[in-house]
């Protein structure tokens, strides 16, 4: 097995994981759905998870990281590895083009600083990410799992939650990272759920949410102003709740009573 090397990296907004016993844990969080062969590690730095999930013969395993110091790194180190490094954006990418046709999963302890850019990523290629395990600041991967009526719930726990079944896996304590974050970190875990498409326009869905959410203290009757539905519509008792409360199924509702407006 390589020995890596942590160094910090602080303009890349990453806390590099340096306590492999919790990398270890990490890569076993993945369950591979059926059919699921592609690896994807975002930012993998000087290959502390990416070890492990070479162990496996299972995984196809890839990655991307766009720190050209650990880019070279991991291709001296791992030789194998190297005709499936992407040396690039993450957020650049389009993952049909990177694996066209391959269900995907993806793992990785994630940039806090991009997180939240991930998600929507994976969101956009919910049809070919099938699992998700990633390492994020801890408030985050609270959110993420959030059920409906809570302050942290938003627009991300609900866009995820439409497509994904979201597990909150372990908490992660700064001082096995160099450096140090002031924050907790956690593991979370998203697998496919069944649904392959919602039972209304799935782009006004996206776009319903992040308008309800816009003015989170305001009653959706107000918040949904902009969207110009009739006062017959927003008559509705729906409209009387505020964004938190509403689960995928009433927002699904909600989207129907937009598309009709």
């Amino acid at each position: 097995m390589a020995q890596y090397t942590v160094r910090p990296k602080k303009h890349l907004g990453q806390h590099f994981l340096a306590d492999p016993n919790i990398a270890r844990r990490i890569v076993e969080s993945l369950r591979l759905p059926e059919g699921v062969g592609e690896v994807l590690e975002i930012g993998p730095g000087m290959g502390v998870l990416t070890q492990y999930l070479l162990e496996n013969p299972a995984y196809q395993t890839s990655v991307v990281e766009i720190d050209t110091e650990s880019v070279a790194y991991l291709t001296a180190h791992y030789p194998a590895l190297a005709p499936r490094i992407y040396a690039t954006d993450f957020l650049r990418q389009d993952l049909e083009t990177m694996f066209p046709g391959a269900p995907l999963a993806i793992i990785g302890n994630f940039p806090y600083n991009i997180s939240t850019q991930i998600f929507f990523q994976v969101l956009a290629s919910r049809q070919q990410v099938r699992e998700v395990v990633g390492m994020l600041q801890k408030e985050v991967a609270e959110r993420l799992a959030e059920p409906p009526g809570s302050k942290t719930y938003g627009i991300l726990s609900v866009l995820l939650q439409a497509y994904y079944d979201i597990e909150y896996l372990f908490t992660v304590p700064p001082h096995v990272f160099v450096p140090p974050p002031k924050v907790e970190s956690a593991v979370v875990r998203l697998t496919r759920n069944k649904v392959e498409k919602l039972d209304c326009d799935e782009k006004l869905f996206f776009r319903v949410v992040k308008q309800a959410f816009s003015t989170r203290r305001k009653t959706l009757r107000n918040a949904l102003k902009p969207l110009g539905m009739s006062t017959e519509t927003m008559a509705a008792d729906i409209f009387d709740k505020r964004a938190e409360q509403l689960g995928v199924a009433d927002f699904v509702l909600l989207t129907n009573l937009v598309a009709q407006a």
